[in-house]
C-alpha cells in the first residue's frame, strides 16, 4: 500500500524499551511472547495497541491500524502527529525519532485510567513468562516493575529479556567521629545525627514514594534534601510529607515523612540511577540508653497502584551511653561517701556536661576562674553522690571524659587530679548479621583519703582544768566519808 510508511524507525525504537531485535512481521497466524529473566512474584500484563494488517518482507512495508480499544488513544493530542501519524483511513505510522519509552509510558497510563482490556496478565512464579495466542501486531507489555514494550515476529515466536529490576534502597548513619557513613553510630543526646538513603532506580519507575519511620529517642529535624545522580532535584519534582508537624496526621503505618516522587520524574529516571535522599534528627531525652540503640528505618514503596510493592526496610542504629560514679574512701570500697560534688568535662576540658535526672542535655563553656581561683559553674553541672556514693550518668557517646572533684566529703581531701573515664563500645553483629555496638557496664571507682587529727605543741590549755578538776571531785569524796566515820565513832 502506497500510502503505507515503512515503520523500521517505530521497530528500532521499540528495540531500545523491549532490548530484543525484531526485523520483519507475519502475516496471519498467532504467535507468542516470552519474558525471558522475569521477576519472581512480580506482574506482567499485555495490551495489544496496533494490529498488523499486512507486510510486504520485500519492500520492507507494513499496515498497521489501532485495536478498538486503542483508537482514542492513537488519535488524542498526546500520541497524534507527536509520537505517530495516522492517514485518513486510519493506518499508522510512526514518526522518526520521537521516544518509544516515553510513547510506551503514555500507553502504560491510559491502559490504567481508562480500564483498557488486556490480553493476558500473569505472575512470574519463575524466571520466564509466557503469552501465546497472540494476533500479530504492535504490544504494550506492562509489568509492575516498569514498562516493556513488545512487536511479536514471524518466528513467530519473540523472547525479550526483562532487564528492568526492582529498585533498592540502602540507609546509612554518620558517625561523627570519623565522618563515615554506615549501619549504626553513637552520639549524645542534644547532638544532630545526620541520614543519607541511597535508592537505586530502575528503568520504568512507578510510583515512588520514600518511607522513613525514627523510634522515639530521635526528634525529625524537619527537611530533606534529594540528589540525582550527585545532582540536587528542584523540590517542584516531589512531595515532601513532614508527619511531625502540628495538625498533620501520622499515616498507619506510622512513617514520620515521606517523600513522593512525580510521574514525571520517575519517568525520567534510568537503570541504576541513584537517588540520595538526606536528612538529619537529634538524638533526645526518650533514647534508649546502650541495649539495641535507636532505630532509624525506610523503605521505598513503588509499583503499579493496583501492584504497590515496596523494598525491604533498611535500618540503622544510633546508640548512646551512660556510665556510673563510685566514691569511696580510703582504698575500701565498702565505705562509700556521700556528698562529693563534680562536675563532668569533656575530652579538651573545654566543655561541662549539663545534666538533669541522670541525663544529659547539653555541653556549655568552662567558665573562668576568679582572681582568687574558685569558678562559679553553670546550674545544672554539679553532680553530688548518693548515700551510697552513686552518680549516674546517661545519654553519652564514646569518648574519653573528665570527672572534677569541686567539693570532697566532709573530713576527706579534695582530688588534686581529674580523674579519667573512657567510654569505647565493642563492634559485633546480630543473629540477623547486622552490624551493632555494645559496652559492658562502666563504674568510675574515685576514692578519697580522709585526714588524720593533727598533733599539738605548747601550753597545756583545758588538759589541765580537767585533771585539777578531777582532784578535787576525789578529794571531797575522802573528806565527806572521813566525817561520816568521825561521826558514827562518837
Amino acid at each position: 500500500m502506497k500510502h503505507i510508511k515503512k515503520l523500521a524507525s517505530l521497530c528500532l525504537a521499540l528495540v531500545m524499551v523491549c532490548t530484543m531485535a525484531v526485523t520483519a512481521f507475519a502475516a496471519g497466524g498467532t504467535g507468542t511472547i516470552t519474558v525471558d529473566n522475569a521477576v519472581k512474584g512480580q506482574t506482567y500484563t499485555i495490551y495489544e495497541i496496533l494490529k498488523l494488517e499486512s507486510y510486504d518482507t520485500a519492500s520492507n512495508a507494513y499496515a498497521y491500524k489501532a485495536t478498538t480499544a486503542w483508537t482514542n488513544f492513537i488519535n488524542s493530542d498526546a500520541i497524534k502527529g507527536k509520537y505517530v501519524n495516522v492517514d485518513a483511513q486510519g493506518y499508522v505510522t510512526w514518526i522518526e525519532g520521537k521516544s518509544a519509552a516515553d510513547f510506551a509510558k503514555l500507553a502504560q497510563a491510559y491502559a490504567k485510567t481508562n480500564s483498557i482490556g488486556h490480553q493476558g496478565s500473569t505472575k512470574a512464579t519463575g524466571d520466564t513468562v509466557k503469552f501465546t495466542d497472540l494476533e500479530l501486531g504492535y504490544y504494550l507489555l506492562d509489568s509492575s516493575l516498569g514498562t516493556l514494550c513488545s512487536l511479536n515476529t514471524t518466528k513467530p515466536n519473540v523472547t525479550i529479556k526483562e532487564k528492568n529490576a526492582e529498585p533498592t534502597n540502602v540507609k546509612t548513619v554518620e558517625e561523627d567521629s570519623t565522618g563515615n557513613y554506615g549501619e549504626k553510630n553513637d552520639a549524645d543526646i542534644g547532638q544532630t545525627v545526620n541520614f543519607k538513603s541511597t535508592i537505586t532506580a530502575q528503568a520504568g519507575a512507578e510510583n515512588y514514594v520514600f518511607h522513613d519511620k525514627m523510634s522515639t529517642g530521635l526528634t525529625f529535624n524537619g527537611s530533606v534534601s534529594v540528589t540525582l545522580n550527585g545532582e540536587t532535584v528542584d523540590s517542584s519534582n516531589y512531595t515532601f510529607r513532614d508527619y511531625t508537624a502540628e495538625g498533620v496526621t501520622t499515616p498507619t503505618d506510622g512513617c514520620t515523612f515521606e517523600v513522593v516522587f512525580t510521574e514525571a520524574f520517575c519517568n525520567s529516571l534510568q537503570a541504576n540511577d541513584k537517588i540520595v535522599i538526606s536528612y538529619s534528627a537529634t538524638v533526645n531525652e526518650n533514647a534508649v540508653v546502650g541495649g539495641n540503640g535507636n532505630s532509624n528505618t525506610s523503605k521505598l514503596s513503588y509499583g503499579d497502584t493496583t501492584n504497590i510493592k515496596t523494598t525491604p526496610d533498611s535500618t540503622t542504629k544510633t546508640y548512646t551511653w551512660s556510665f556510673d560514679v563510685l566514691k569511696y574512701g580510703n582504698g575500701d570500697e565498702t565505705k562509700v561517701l556521700e556528698g562529693a560534688k563534680f562536675v563532668l568535662l569533656n575530652k579538651d576540658k573545654t566543655k561541662v556536661a549539663t545534666i538533669v535526672n541522670g541525663k544529659l542535655t547539653g555541653w556549655v563553656d568552662v567558665p573562668t576562674a576568679g582572681t582568687d581561683g574558685t569558678i562559679t559553674w553553670p546550674a545544672n553541672t554539679t553532680l553530688t553522690t548518693s548515700e551510697q556514693g552513686k552518680i549516674d550518668i546517661a545519654g553519652l557517646d564514646a569518648d574519653t571524659y573528665y570527672l572534677r572533684e569541686v567539693e570532697a566529703p566532709k573530713g576527706y581531701n579534695k582530688l588534686t587530679n581529674d580523674f579519667e573515664v573512657t567510654i569505647a563500645p565493642t563492634e559485633g553483629t546480630d543473629a540477623n548479621g547486622n552490624k551493632t555496638l555494645t559496652l559492658p557496664s562502666v563504674t568510675a571507682k574515685v576514692n578519697n583519703q580522709s585526714g588524720t587529727e593533727l598533733p599539738s605543741t605548747g601550753g597545756m590549755g583545758t588538759t589541765l582544768f580537767y585533771i585539777i578538776g578531777g582532784v578535787l571531785v576525789v578529794g571531797a569524796g575522802v573528806l565527806l566519808i572521813t566525817k561520816k566515820r568521825m561521826s558514827s565513832d562518837k
